[in-house]
């Protein structure tokens, strides 16, 4: 890499450090600190909600996408369309507009609204460990990327350099300055790809004409994705939008219900169709670059040879002059910390609200803002630790958030739309949808029809919450349930 991308991408680094220098200077308690004052506009919401959602497992796995099976796979991130829009009608109004939750921090804190404290600090516990392990996720990602960019970069001065900033940032400003990152590296990330990546990347590769003589016509097609691909992908994806503590935080940071709704719109039609795009097309030309025997000075002599995921970082590395390299290479770095950030920040909101805040050991006012501040810097060295020596920790803990997407959905759906409430069977559900996915998981065994293990997990989870609520549940009156209150939203209680 030549000293001018270089250049680019340390002044990248720095422009987010600073971002969280200025907002440490701002932030006066813990709720500015957590969920951004309660006061923040559609805008700056929804580029921070698709930059977490999207974020460098998206980025690079959609280009990994494109490159197997071309066009198709933009129907992946259809999902996130679906899964904000959905949301925006049928969960943010409940949750904004309850009057016990003005004040709410965290995800398990609408269970504990609806099944007490007990359910909400084993959520907090579950999604904890989750997002702590996504973070060590994120950060070991964009270490790889770095480490196969720069020469003479080896892995553990990447993981520092990746994780110092994300921690860094994070650590000083909080839920304000992640999100006002997350806008600045949503922007250069869409600038880097359809203003550079996009362009140089197809003339590179020969223009249409040789996109279309050396791939399969398939690749070009919209319709060659299997129904059962496609169904696992709205299992995977969907619950994430009713149970992700970084979505949750984002909703009590909008200052209206009204605002939260546009975000989640704007971040839906960013997802599908203009990221979706984005990347498949680019993964295709890699793939016609592959194709071409352009790789071979790299390695990868053909494409059997290749991971499909790592088409893409080798089409910029061939094809981008000085200059765009560097704005390339900050666009796939800012997508990866957007989502590293976010999911630091859920972890220290879970353990610092959820965990330590349920029983009874934080401290109030200045003192609180202190604490959470040492709490998500102990948390983002423990990610960084474990990005660092023990993947198989990782992976554990990537199985715990598996474990809390399966397991959380129904409790959720229970205290929106359900007639009876019972802790237990919100319990039983999260043990049992959980467990049953990650045992699924680890089994590695092919499922009936071709299903995800969570279309098993959460169906079972289904299954026992109705069951147990059926036995030891006890009615609500419509205006004491979650779900009461959406019906009006100028509800005077």
């Amino acid at each position: 890499m030549s000293p001018i991308d270089l250049g680019i991408f340390v002044l990248y680094l720095l422009a987010m450090i600073g971002v969280g220098v200025y907002h440490h200077r701002r932030n006066e308690g813990a709720e500015d600190y957590y969920v951004g004052g309660r006061s923040m506009g559609a805008t700056h919401i929804g580029l921070s909600v698709v930059a977490t959602d999207v974020g460098g497992g998206f980025s690079i796995g959609l280009g990994g996408l494109g490159f197997a099976m071309g066009l198709s796979g933009s129907w992946l991130l259809f999902t996130g369309l679906l899964g904000a829009w959905i949301s925006a009608v049928l969960l943010i109004p409940r949750v904004k507009n309850h009057p016990r939750l003005a004040n709410a921090m965290t995800f398990p804190d609408l269970l504990n609204v609806t099944y007490g404290p007990t359910v909400a600090l084993v959520a907090g516990i579950i999604s904890a460990v989750g997002y702590l392990g996504f973070t060590s996720s994120q950060i070991l990602a964009g270490a790889k990327l770095a480490e196969g960019t720069f020469v003479s970069l080896d892995r553990e001065t990447a993981l520092l350099i990746m994780g110092a900033t994300a921690v860094g940032y994070t650590v000083l400003g909080g839920l304000k300055a992640v999100i006002y990152t997350d806008t600045i590296q949503w922007i250069i990330l869409m600038a880097g790809l359809t203003l550079f990546g996009l362009p140089i990347c197809f003339h590179y590769v020969g223009g249409w004409e040789t996109i279309r003589s050396t791939v399969p016509p398939e690749m070009l097609s919209l319709t060659a994705v299997s129904p059962a691909t496609f169904v696992n992908w709205m299992i995977t994806i969907l619950p994430i939008w009713f149970v992700g503590m970084t979505l949750y935080q984002r909703i009590y940071a909008c200052r209206d219900a009204a605002t939260a709704k546009r975000a989640w719109l704007l971040a839906g039609l960013f997802e599908w169709p203009i990221m979706a795009f984005l990347g498949v097309v680019l993964g295709l030309m890699a793939r016609v670059a592959a194709e071409q025997g352009l790789f071979a000075e790299l390695g990868a002599a053909t494409v059997g040879q290749m991971d499909a995921e790592t088409g893409l970082p080798m089409l910029l590395r061939v094809a981008l002059p000085t200059g765009a390299m560097g704005i390339v290479l900050s666009a796939y770095f800012s997508a990866i910390l957007s989502t590293a950030d976010s999911c630091l920040m859920a972890s220290s909101g879970n353990m610092v609200s959820d965990i330590a805040g349920r029983i009874g050991i934080l401290p109030d006012g200045k003192r609180l803002l202190r604490t959470s501040q040492i709490v998500t810097l102990i948390l983002g060295a423990v990610s960084l630790a474990l990005a660092w020596v023990m993947t198989s920790v990782l992976d554990l803990m990537l199985y715990s958030y598996a474990f809390m997407v399966s397991g959380l959905l129904v409790p959720v759906l229970g205290a929106l739309y359900w007639r009876k409430r019972s802790p237990a069977a919100a319990l039983f559900a999260m043990v049992t949808g959980g467990t049953i996915t990650v045992v699924l998981e680890l089994s590695g065994r092919v499922l009936p029809l071709g299903l995800d293990p969570n279309a098993f997990g959460v169906s079972a989870a289904a299954v026992v919450f109705v069951f147990v609520t059926a036995f030891f549940g006890r009615t609500v009156r419509e205006d004491a349930r979650l779900g009461g209150y959406a019906r009006s939203e100028a509800s005077p209680h």
